[in-house]
């Protein structure tokens, strides 16, 4: 049975964060809110978790999953960052930034890039977002919860629960988010590459 939260976007309710963790931890998935739309997140080591994000999604193995950190320190585990990387990330996180990087051994297999050994990393700056982060430990596997056909993230909690309620272990209901989906920046090599245009401001990446 889907698990429905009603969160408080600013102030987050611990008992409800503690309770999302735990079903995190226990290999669900779940949609949560974003700096940018909702996102489906799941224990970034789960096999099963992370083969139903795909099956939502319609995702093949070339899709490039997301770390969703906490901070710098924490990309810094599973991402390689020179010094030039380094002061890139800093300037630009927290934000609406995807950043994809060299992926270093702490990162599971199944997250990789079959070819390039590449990973996404994101800091969002939204406070359910720290707090289940927080909580957990460590980073949250995440991809945007983009419908297949469709180019926009899904922003509506209610909507997501009657598309893909069914399927989901938990829905956290943190309020409307934004219509644009994160810009992605490659930054495995310089200058940095545009993947995709979205919230995040891609001109200092220019």
């Amino acid at each position: 049975m889907t698990q429905y939260f009603q969160i408080h976007p600013d102030n987050p309710h611990k008992r409800l964060i503690d309770r999302s963790v735990e079903i995190i931890n226990k290999g669900g998935v779940v949609a949560y809110p974003t700096d940018s739309g909702y996102a489906l997140g799941c224990h970034l080591g789960d096999k099963k978790a992370i083969e139903k994000i795909k099956w939502l999604r319609s995702l093949d193995d070339k899709h490039n999953f997301t770390l969703v950190c906490s901070d710098l320190s924490e990309i810094g585990t599973y991402a390689k960052l020179d010094n030039a990387v380094f002061r890139l990330l800093k300037a630009h996180t927290p934000g609406s930034y995807t950043f994809i990087l060299n992926a270093t051994t702490e990162v599971p297999r199944l997250l990789l890039h079959p070819k390039r050994r590449s990973i996404g990393v994101r800091v969002p700056d939204h406070a359910i977002t720290r707090e289940l982060l927080s909580g957990l430990g460590e980073p949250l596997m995440s991809v945007t919860l983009i419908p297949a056909g469709e180019e926009l993230p899904m922003t509506d909690p209610e909507e997501i629960r009657e598309r893909f309620g069914a399927h989901l272990d938990l829905i956290i209901d943190g309020g409307a988010c934004h219509l644009e989906p994160t810009s992605v920046i490659d930054l495995r090599e310089l200058p940095p590459v545009i993947v995709r245009e979205g919230r995040g401001d891609i001109s200092p990446f220019t």
